[in-house]
């Protein structure tokens, strides 16, 4: 199913917000030069080990930021699109694209470590943590954080790939700092608002499950946790590809104290995408037609959301989701003919050559009260 499509549902949720978001504009032009132009056929550079020095682009006061990822049938990263194969809708109405970077950014990453997993799960990802590192280049900066019932920061923003390999081994050979679960809970379940396909209300609300709490009084705040990083992202260089990287069971207990909304709105609003490892692929079984809080923050941000029953695969799925996140389209327009239509404005690209999937943020806000 087309990646647009499946996040189509949460329109609804994202146009309540249209008295609050996020600048999607920098205060003035960045003092820095712009970025080489793209080749014809110019194949992107991809892999921890990338040798190509990221670049810098010029950023102008009213110019949107789109980040795309286009794919093939079989979920390869498709590299050789130039400008014209695409188009960009705000609020319906196409834009003209002003810029277009087809370069492999710099990443600002916050990886959130489930701090409160099944047994099961807790060993598949010790058995992977060191292999996070890989993942990232040396020209990331990368920090830690592991959540249960609170976040906490076990490693702030570095570039240096040797210290985080050390916090993530730490992690994994003490015995004593498990990412095993306290307890044992069924899911309850929340009423959401009905979804909207294509401005057109489907069927009643959902009815998403939410974790309830364990029985010793510890709960796991996932909502509380991506707002966290998203804080911590929020004001890295605009210049910089910035994601959340989840690895976790997806579920959430129902006291957060940030709810969904105001946190995918921090999200949206900040230009930060989310990229999770659902290390429980049972989690879709028990949810509205599979769309768990993983996705539900994955799909509208332009991230990407992988399920994974074994180490070896959460091992492949880090470096893969990276340079999934570190290897998109960028592609910047100053919007026209869309004024009056409120603070939150949809997002759509599209692009002309057929057979090929593409996924982006679902919208913006034109404004951000800080």
């Amino acid at each position: 199913m087309n990646r647009l499509a499946a996040c189509g549902i949460f329109a609804l949720a994202l146009c309540v917000f249209a008295q609050a978001g996020a600048a999607q504009s920098a205060s003035g032009q960045a003092n820095i030069p712009p970025p080489p132009a793209p080749r014809p056929n110019q194949q992107k550079t991809t892999g921890p080990q990338s040798k190509q020095k990221p670049f810098t682009m010029r950023v102008t006061t009213n110019l949107v930021l789109v980040p795309v990822t286009v794919k093939d049938a079989r979920g390869n990263l498709v590299a050789d699109l130039q400008q014209a194969d695409f188009r960009v809708f705000q609020d319906g109405v196409e834009q003209k694209i002003k810029n277009f970077w087809d370069q492999a950014f710099p990443v600002s990453a916050v990886v959130l470590l489930d701090d409160d997993l099944p047994a099961s799960e807790s060993k598949k990802v010790m058995q992977s943590l060191d292999s996070i590192a890989a993942g990232f280049s040396a020209s990331d900066e990368v920090a830690l954080v592991r959540f249960d019932e609170y976040p906490k920061t076990v490693l702030d923003f570095t570039a240096n790939n040797d210290a985080l390999f050390a916090e993530l081994k730490k992690i994994r050979t003490n015995p004593k700092d498990g990412l095993s679960s306290r307890f044992t809970a069924t899911p309850s379940f929340t009423m959401t608002d009905p979804p909207r396909v294509n401005g057109h209300t489907e069927g009643g609300a959902a009815d998403i499950p939410i974790l309830g709490t364990n029985t010793n009084g510890v709960t796991k705040h996932l909502d509380d946790a991506v707002h966290y990083a998203a804080e911590m992202l929020r004001n890295r260089a605009r210049d910089r590809r910035k994601i959340i990287f989840i690895i976790s069971d997806g579920t959430n207990d129902r006291n957060n104290k940030w709810s969904f909304r105001n946190t995918l709105q921090l999200l949206l609003g900040s230009n930060i995408s989310v990229y999770a490892i659902d290390v429980d692929s049972r989690l879709d079984a028990i949810t509205f037609q599979g769309k768990g809080r993983l996705t539900q923050y994955s799909f509208p941000t332009g991230g990407d959301v992988i399920a994974a029953s074994n180490s070896q695969q959460i091992e492949r799925l880090y470096s893969r989701l990276t340079d999934e996140a570190r290897n998109q389209y960028t592609i910047g327009f100053e919007p026209s003919k869309t004024a009056g239509r409120g603070n939150y404005h949809t997002l759509e690209v599209r692009v002309e050559r057929p057979g090929l999937y593409v996924t982006a943020r679902e919208g913006y806000f034109a404004e951000f009260p800080r």
